[in-house]
């Protein structure tokens, strides 16, 4: 008998429910400083995970949660460019 495949769960910044890892969208910071959205999952970096809900990705940019998670300054655009990542994801 073989035991059932163990899948991986990662919780959201904003609302902190844990989800299936695979429907969330993975942000990172790469080694040199950038941050990025990661719709492969197989950058290399320090990564954060944001589920598709809309009050999700609000809380995101009202909170400032990626400067927070990832301890340094976050550009306007950075937060733009995951908002534009998960829309392209929904499609």
């Amino acid at each position: 008998m073989q035991k059932p495949k163990k899948i991986p769960q990662r919780m959201c910044i904003a609302c902190r429910e844990m989800q299936d890892k695979r429907s969330m969208l993975r942000i990172v910071r790469t080694a040199q400083g950038e941050i990025v959205p990661d719709r492969t999952g197989k950058l290399s970096g320090r990564g954060a995970y944001l589920c598709d809900k809309p009050e999700c990705v609000k809380k995101l940019r009202k909170y400032r949660l990626l400067s927070k998670t990832f301890s340094c300054e976050v550009a306007e655009e950075t937060y733009l460019a995951v908002e534009e990542a998960l829309l392209a994801g929904k499609q």
